[in-house]
């Protein structure tokens, strides 16, 4: 990160910006890498395929991100069973939904500034501070983002475009 005499405020802010950047580019690198049926691939029963991912980090983006500040982020409009739901979306919709929620959280911390991180939003009638909740997200979604990687190895195995340092490089 930069230190252009920016606060640790802002600092913090651009770091949020960078790993939400990240996980989002690492998935578009892997989706790239994808057919329509690969989206759908799960190891076994419990798994979660590549567009369930999709569809629950989007739906959380969207729930989460829009009106940040003002609203809770449990908004009454989602519908988290329907994300985990095989919906039959084409690889194309499914990358669609994912640009359009990243947008939203970008929209939403832009809009950040250092004056805002101890505010106190509500996340399920629950109080967190902007800094606890973009924690919060931050893990969450790497996780998510992480497991999106991890079939992305799977399906494609040797075949996988290594997206960091390959192994003995």
């Amino acid at each position: 990160m930069s230190t252009n005499n920016n606060s640790i405020g802002q600092e913090y802010l651009n770091a949020m910006r960078h790993d939400f950047t990240r996980y989002k580019t690492l998935g578009d690198k892997t989706f790239a890498q994808l057919n329509d049926e690969d989206f759908y691939f799960k190891p076994n029963e419990e798994s979660n395929s590549i567009a369930i991912l999709v569809q629950h980090i989007s739906g959380n983006l969207i729930s989460r991100m829009t009106d940040f500040l003002t609203t809770d982020g449990e908004k009454s409009t989602r519908n988290r069973d329907a994300e985990f739901e095989e919906g039959g979306r084409t690889k194309d919709e499914l990358i669609k939904k994912w640009n359009e929620s990243w947008s939203i959280l970008f929209g939403a911390l832009d809009k950040l500034t250092e004056n805002d991180l101890l505010k106190n939003i509500t996340i399920h009638n629950e109080p967190h501070t902007v800094i606890d909740a973009l924690i919060r997200y931050d893990g969450h979604y790497a996780s998510h983002v992480g497991q999106i990687l991890m079939l992305g190895k799977i399906i494609k195995n040797k075949n996988w475009n290594n997206l960091s340092v390959p192994k003995k490089k």
